[in-house]
């Protein structure tokens, strides 16, 4: 008998799109990203001139998770970040935060910023863990819904409070 497998990351590309859009659509059903943002952040993904990181997360053959950071100067943003249901609470989005900051590292970034809603607690629990401080809100932010953004900043993204072990990504 073998246990649940254990999520391998990976660089993401532009065949992952419609898997992660599934994902993206059930988990962020009013405000999901479109095809054409996916497509455009995967642009600048790769190659000398790079300013995005995007990875995958993929048990077997099934995309359960996604990430990914635009890198602008010595600013870095966390764009998403997202789990799927049955993978929520295993350490997947951690490790998928990890690989990020490891990004943001290499892209030189001195801090990294994120919004996130400000009703979803656990992803505030996973953010505090990692370093990231809470520095304002951005009123109405998410819609429809009209929900708040609670703005949050990681100084030093090498420094995180989160060790790096067992988070090598392939690709």
């Amino acid at each position: 008998m073998t246990g649940p497998v254990t999520p391998g990351l990976r660089e993401m590309r532009w065949w992952d799109i419609d898997p992660v859009l599934d994902l993206e659509k059930d988990l962020f059903p009013e405000d999901a990203w479109s095809r054409g943002m996916f497509w455009s952040e995967l642009a600048h993904a790769r190659g000398p001139e790079a300013t995005r990181r995007y990875v995958v997360a993929e048990a077997g053959d099934r995309v359960v998770g996604y990430a990914g950071l635009a890198a602008s100067g010595d600013l870095a943003d966390v764009q998403t970040i997202a789990v799927a249901r049955d993978h929520q609470g295993t350490g997947l989005g951690g490790r998928l935060l990890t690989e990020l900051l490891r990004a943001a590292t290499a892209f030189e970034c001195a801090e990294v910023m994120l919004e996130c809603r400000v009703d979803n607690l656990s992803a505030q629990r996973l953010y505090e863990r990692f370093g990231f401080e809470p520095i304002g809100f951005r009123r109405g932010y998410y819609q429809p819904g009209n929900v708040d953004a609670l703005v949050m900043r990681l100084t030093d993204p090498s420094t995180s409070v989160q060790g790096t072990r067992g988070t090598e990504i392939n690709g």
